[in-house]
């Protein structure tokens, strides 16, 4: 076969799940990011927090717990786009996100200042032409600023195009960042149409392509075990300070009929990865292909990512219902 008639093969075939031909990444070893994979041991450990906030209720629950989880250092919290009935579009719910990381952070008394960043206002729509929002310019600041041994870790609970925008602006920060998402299903789950995944096909394809360190937490079936009730709610959380209560009536609020009935909070398991990764266990994996039906394909060539395969759920609530106390007393 020529040459020009196999570079069109390869093009075809990688536009159908892998990135464009001429999107370059620096090389990160796989030695070097089977050791940046490694559940970090340093404490606290320097993270961001990327969160479409206003999405649902699961992002104030992990909001607080990294704040007041002495585990972790959380040097900026990056609000996230998202669309669904509690928005008009990408930027009105990163706009909306935004404000509830004010509401919550105001109830924390902890000021938002050089700490709270907007992120971008669409979907991924040019790899060419990303948007450099605050969130985004922050990001790649932090990364610059850190290194293979000392990596900043970039905790994601909603559509992945903040950092795949950084990424793309600045590819380099791939040696320097771990990325952990709440995003897409199981690998062995009959489709990838979840929430977070399916928002931004795009920014979704860069992080499983781009050979960043990347740990999955995969929302079915796996964070799907993460759930709690009312009365547990009741017991733990409310009463404790103005951010429990807060909390308490966000979850109330968010179905009119509590019978039987429980709520996932996806995305404090993110948080609980950093905080002990022995309640999350997982194993490497080779990264999967993103195709454009919103499957997974398999190559066993590919680069390795941290994949978790189990929740462990009482040790994480026990966890959060402790500090919260603790904190409210404060």
């Amino acid at each position: 076969m020529k040459r020009e008639s196999a570079m069109a093969l390869l093009l075809v075939v990688m536009g159908m799940g892998g990135l464009a031909l001429g999107q370059k990444f620096p090389a990160v070893s796989e030695g070097r990011r089977i050791e940046m994979l490694r559940p970090p041991t340093k404490r606290p450990v320097r993270m961001v927090l990327d969160t479409d906030t206003y999405n649902e209720i699961d992002d104030q629950f992990a909001v607080v717990y990294a704040l007041i989880s002495p585990e972790v250092n959380v040097q900026a919290i990056y609000a996230a786009p998202f669309h669904n009935n509690r928005s008009k579009g990408p930027a009105d719910g990163m706009e909306k996100s935004y404000e509830e990381i004010l509401r919550i952070l105001g109830k924390l008394g902890k000021s938002p200042e050089g700490f709270a960043f907007r992120g971008s206002t669409n979907w991924l729509q040019d790899l060419e032409k990303p948007e450099r929002s605050p969130a985004v310019v922050d990001l790649i600041e932090r990364a610059r600023k850190s290194s293979p041994q000392d990596p900043l870790y970039v905790a994601a609970v909603g559509a992945i195009t903040n950092v795949a925008n950084a990424i793309l602006i600045e590819p380099a920060i791939i040696q320097n960042i771990v990325v952990f998402w709440v995003g897409g299903n199981g690998h062995t789950w009959p489709h990838q149409r979840e929430f977070n995944f399916r928002q931004d096909l795009k920014a979704s394809r860069i992080i499983f392509d781009s050979g960043v360190p990347f740990v999955q937490l995969p929302c079915t079936p796996v964070v799907t075990h993460f759930t709690t009730t009312v009365p547990e709610m009741e017991r733990y959380v409310g009463g404790r300070g103005p951010i429990g209560d807060y909390l308490l009536e966000i979850f109330k609020d968010y179905r009119k009929d509590h019978f039987a009935w429980s709520k996932v909070l996806w995305d404090m398991t993110a948080v609980a990865w950093l905080v002990n990764d022995a309640w999350l266990p997982s194993n490497l994996v080779h990264s999967p292909i993103v195709t454009d039906n919103y499957t997974f394909s398999f190559d066993q060539s590919r680069h390795l990512i941290r994949y978790v395969y189990h929740v462990n759920r009482d040790p994480i609530f026990r966890d959060f219902f402790t500090k919260l106390d603790k904190q409210s007393k404060k």
